[in-house]
């Protein structure tokens, strides 16, 4: 099944800028990078040449070339496609296993404009190159992360509701809600990662399951498999398998020491990065004060640590379908950690950076805090209809901020707070921050008059 992904007309404006540089695709493994681009390739050229560097004979075809030309020489000879200019485009896939290959990109845009390269990779091979030189400035480099709750919604049939919600229609929506109630705890189990929605739409609940799992393990046998990654191998696999424990806990902060017996930041700092940097997690910070700029007020030394996808915190949680499907067990219990997940992942979906906020003894505390449309927006994620939201009130009050909860309940504008329900998060925040954009077109200052 062909899933539409958001990315593509994303890669699509990449193909037709003529001042386009060499592409570079990042993301965890296994979330489509590599569909994506030779879906490009198949829809919008005359030809496509595809070669994976994890395929040994390839490396080797390619490992000698010491310029784009003599590149493009290699890559004709390995896969018998002839290089076009504007025609053909050429996908290195794990460009990490060459790491010279990337810091060549930077000659393809001096050298060899006309010719569309476009290099995957995930973020474990590139973040573990020690000394690795990345071409700055000479490449355009895009994230792809899981798909959304709206590209699940559009996989699993419901494509046209996904256009109302990319509308904002809530009056419309309000008649479906117990649909996409439903498809909310579906993708809470589920998740965003294509073969796991495959699998679903295929076999079901355990179908999906039984690839969550398969995913996981390889996730962990991946960190084994990068020796430049040092004594922190072990490390890191702890720090990973640490993650749905932490989300657990009454306020879900990562604490070193709950890593192993005696753990300290010292110690596990660079293996979080690691984790970080391959795209397998997402580390949201707190803030000390809800004002702009947000990282100003950044408090290195107190994070949150959320895995990339929600189905696969529910696959290690070993959240059962009759748990989150039928009942709010799974929501509610784990102190709303899949819900948080959700949320999280839905606003890095949407490019959002997100932080948190909590008092110095955590009496209070609000899950999310980023910039949105020139404004600070603090939001709540609640897994049900509960109304209690007593440490945003409070923030939002102090510091003159509207209010957000993201709950089950309908869209509802009160006069200090927004309630969007959990089904459009993604849109919702889009969507503002759109029209700032576009409030901003036409806006660069007249010459001045002589």
């Amino acid at each position: 099944m062909e899933f539409r992904r958001n990315i593509q007309s994303l890669l699509l404006d990449w193909k037709r800028n003529p001042q386009r540089r060499p592409l570079v695709l990042r993301g965890a493994r296994q979330v489509g990078k590599t569909h994506a681009l030779k879906i490009l390739g198949e829809q919008e050229y005359r030809s496509c040449a595809y070669v994976n560097l994890f395929d040994a004979d390839a490396k080797a075809a390619l490992a000698s070339a010491g310029s784009p030309h003599m590149l493009l020489d290699s890559v004709e000879a390995y896969t018998g496609v002839r290089i076009r200019e504007e025609e053909t485009l050429l996908i290195i896939d794990e460009i990490q296993e060459l790491p010279m290959l990337l810091t060549m990109l930077k000659s393809f845009k001096e050298q060899a404009r006309s010719v569309h390269v476009a290099a995957a990779g995930s973020y474990l091979g590139l973040a573990q190159h020690e000394g690795l030189s990345f071409p700055v400035g000479a490449v355009e480099t895009v994230v792809m992360q899981p798909m959304s709750f709206l590209e699940f919604l559009d996989a699993a049939g419901d494509g046209e509701l996904v256009r109302h919600i990319e509308e904002l229609d809530f009056d419309f929506l309000e008649g479906f809600a117990p649909r996409l109630e439903r498809r909310v705890r579906q993708y809470c189990y589920v998740g965003g990662m294509p073969s796991a929605v495959q699998a679903f739409l295929d076999g079901g609940y355990q179908a999906a399951r039984e690839v969550q799992l398969g995913l996981l393990s390889d996730y962990d046998m991946d960190f084994s498999k990068h020796p430049q990654a040092g004594g922190d191998v072990e490390r890191v696999r702890l720090a990973f398998a640490s993650i749905p424990a932490h989300l657990a806990r009454e306020n879900h902060k990562f604490v070193f020491g709950h890593i192993a017996k005696g753990a300290r930041s010292a110690q596990y700092e660079s293996a979080i990065q690691k984790i970080v940097d391959s795209g397998l997690a997402v580390r949201v910070s707190k803030v000390s004060k809800p004002a702009l700029p947000l990282r100003a007020y950044q408090d290195l030394s107190a994070f949150k640590l959320y895995m990339h996808d929600v189905g696969l915190l529910s696959a290690a949680m070993s959240v059962e379908p009759a748990d989150l499907i039928l009942k709010d067990t799974a929501l509610t219990e784990f102190r709303g950690a899949l819900t948080e997940q959700y949320v999280c992942q839905q606003l890095v979906s949407e490019g959002i950076e997100p932080y948190y906020w909590s008092t110095d003894n955590s009496s209070g505390e609000v899950d999310f805090l980023f910039r949105h449309a020139g404004s600070v927006v603090p939001l709540e994620a609640k897994a049900g209809v509960e109304r209690q939201a007593k440490s945003l009130r409070w923030l939002c009050s102090k510091f003159d901020l509207r209010g957000y909860r993201a709950s089950m309940r309908g869209y509802r504008e009160q006069d200090w707070l927004t309630n969007v329900p959990l089904w459009a998060v993604g849109a919702f925040f889009r969507e503002a921050s759109q029209a700032l954009d576009d409030a901003l077109l036409g806006d660069d200052l007249p010459p001045l008059q002589s």
